[in-house]
């Protein structure tokens, strides 16, 4: 009698840990994970299609709208000037979105260009790296991001900068730690044993197999950038009113948080929701990529 294939060693042989089939087969396994990506999907979709589908413009002033409670007419309110808050948070969030992604691709790039040569070289180039470095994080973040868009000045792109700048540390730290983790291994032996490049070895093999705790990395410090770029706009730092950002929004809206909730209570809720979902996905990617969580 023949015996049946089982499904999941077959899955298990063709799919190679790390790879995105495996990752993404991480992913949907886990329930939170494809809620968060559903999330996320879905607002980039409406963002980008807003103009088209909404009813009303999100600069558009109705005054006899302010203050409207949610209805059918406007399904999330309107604000204090009669603008309609639904149309604002979709608009807005291709600038917060767009914020975090640019900002971590700023401080990926720049932090893993850095971290790599300290923890390739070693030596005076890693300590004059690493202590320029530490002066970065001798400050939280939101306050070294406070102080950089304070010299910046205010704006989409200031934003971007400014908690691009400040996110560097963290990254260049990581990408550190793995490179000094794969410097020995011997495919770094052979690639030097046949008079490889010292940049050809480090973009072709450190690089590539020092990335996968960076990839987490890159996940959970978008979320972290929105969070930040929505706190920015709402101490006066960031992307400042009318631009529909969600903490701009935010800030507007606080000095009529006893009166009409609503205002401050939606656009809380869309970054909460926001941050929580690339979480999510940052955790199931994390579950694919770690060894030592692997089944």
């Amino acid at each position: 009698m023949a015996k049946k294939k089982n499904p999941h060693n077959i899955e298990s042989k063709h799919l190679k840990p790390g790879s995105l089939p495996y990752i993404w087969g991480k992913i949907k396994k886990n329930p939170g994970a494809m809620f968060g990506l559903i999330f996320i999907v879905t607002l980039f979709v409406l963002s980008f299609l807003s103009p088209y589908i909404m009813r009303h413009d999100y600069q558009e002033i109705v005054i006899r709208n302010r203050f409207a409670l949610p209805s059918l007419e406007h399904l999330l309110g309107c604000d204090e000037v009669g603008r309609d808050i639904l149309s604002r948070i979709l608009y807005g969030a291709k600038y917060t979105l767009s914020i975090g992604i640019l900002s971590v691709a700023i401080s990926c790039i720049v932090g893993a260009i850095l971290g790599a040569v300290a923890g390739y070289f070693g030596g005076t180039a890693d300590t004059m790296i690493m202590r320029f470095l530490d002066v970065f994080q001798a400050f939280p973040n939101i306050l070294l991001a406070i102080a950089i868009a304070a010299v910046l000045g205010t704006g989409f792109d200031k934003v971007i900068y400014a908690i691009g700048i400040s996110g560097v540390p963290n990254f260049a730290r990581m990408m550190r730690a793995n490179i000094l983790t794969v410097r020995g291994s011997e495919y770094i032996e052979a690639a030097t044993s046949i008079n490889c490049s010292t940049f050809r070895i480090i973009l072709r093999h450190a690089v590539p197999n020092a990335m996968s705790p960076m990839i987490v990395q890159v996940a959970m410090g978008i979320a972290s950038a929105a969070l930040a770029a929505s706190g920015l706009s709402f101490l006066g730092f960031g992307v400042q009113d009318p631009t529909p950002e969600w903490g701009a929004m935010l800030a507007s809206a606080r000095g009529y948080m006893r009166d009409y909730p609503h205002m401050v209570v939606i656009p809380g809720m869309f970054i909460m929701l926001t941050v929580l979902s690339f979480n999510l996905v940052g955790d199931a990617i994390r579950d694919a990529l770690d060894p030592k969580l692997k089944n």
